[in-house]
């Protein structure tokens, strides 16, 4: 094992000391289901915390029934607000059972209903199959907010990594298709930029050795999409023209994420397009610290970061 960085987080150098023949090999090297079932795993977590309610219904769709699993969480006073949430994994990989742990307990520090979208996965499904089930699911929870208990007045978009990067794509086709007015869109470490196009720093410096590898990185874009996707901002939503009149978010990076510079990109884009934006960075982790946060204390800090920013961007006292 070569030597790291020495400002990389203890904890996660220990762990990715402990996965080195695990998670880390290169996705292109593993089969579909065996990548699969290693990330579902690391990610799921043994003893959850407790929520008031957890319900697990389909929806209908436009590529067929989509999964959800609903999070109630125990609160005094309603409607709560609503977050539809979307996993990570590379399009390729993840599950509801994969960030269970991690919608509980965005639903308890929150205060807010969690939504958690199962949604097609690449290579069986590539894009646009995924986004526009995460999209269907999004507008679902939106348009069913009451009937969850809910505020339709309140409802965010979010998700991590390649689930990232259908809520960013989310709040722009909200906008674009006259869709549900989201209220903030929550962006976690999220893949917004084709290497193909644009290099950045990010993809030499942490491209080996730091959980995500660039071979991954390429081996799931290679999954998702076709060449001819390479200009949709719906797949690549760095590359959008327009990212005014988006709703208020909150974008989060680690240090030692190949996907460190584009998410810091996107937030600057954000920005520039005059959308209230919170950047926040976790100069020592790892991509997926926040869904391994049961072996990395900071992990716990940035939910509670996360939570935090739901809170403030959806009105919920306390």
């Amino acid at each position: 094992m070569p030597p790291r960085d020495k400002g990389l987080d203890p904890q996660a150098a220990a762990l990715l000391d402990q996965l080195e023949s695990g998670i880390s090999p290169p996705s292109s090297t593993l089969s579909v289901e065996t990548g699969r079932e290693l990330l579902d795993e690391l990610f799921t977590v043994a003893d959850p915390e407790p929520v008031e309610e957890v319900t697990d219904i389909e929806i209908g769709g436009p590529n067929g029934p989509i999964p959800l699993r609903i999070y109630a969480p125990e609160t005094e006073d309603g409607p709560d607000p609503v977050l539809a949430f979307i996993h990570g994994g590379g399009w390729v990989r993840g599950s509801l059972d994969a960030y269970d742990g991690l919608c509980r307990r965005l639903a308890n520090r929150a205060e807010t209903i969690v939504v958690s979208i199962d949604y097609r996965l690449a290579p069986e499904h590539p894009f646009p199959t995924g986004f526009e089930d995460s999209y269907a699911a999004t507008e679902w929870a939106a348009t069913h907010a009451a009937d969850l208990g809910g505020d339709p007045e309140r409802v965010a978009v979010g998700g991590d990594s390649a689930g990232g990067n259908h809520a960013a794509a989310i709040a722009i086709a909200a906008r674009d298709r006259d869709g549900p007015d989201l209220a903030h869109q929550l962006l976690v470490y999220p893949a917004v930029n084709p290497p193909s196009l644009r290099w950045f720093d990010a993809y030499d410096e942490n491209g080996t050795d730091y959980f995500l590898e660039m071979d991954s990185v390429e081996w799931y874009y290679d999954q998702y999409r076709n060449a001819a996707d390479i200009g949709n901002h719906y797949a690549f939503p760095l590359r959008a023209r327009d990212l005014s009149g988006l709703p208020s978010a909150t974008v989060m990076t680690a240090g030692y994420d190949p996907l460190r510079d584009e998410g810091e990109a996107y937030a600057e884009r954000l920005d520039e397009a005059g959308v209230e934006t919170d950047y926040l960075h976790y100069e020592a982790q790892i991509h997926a610290f926040v869904s391994l946060y049961e072996y990395l204390d900071e992990g716990k800090v940035a939910i509670d970061d996360a939570a935090e920013a739901l809170r403030s961007a959806l009105g919920v006292d306390g």
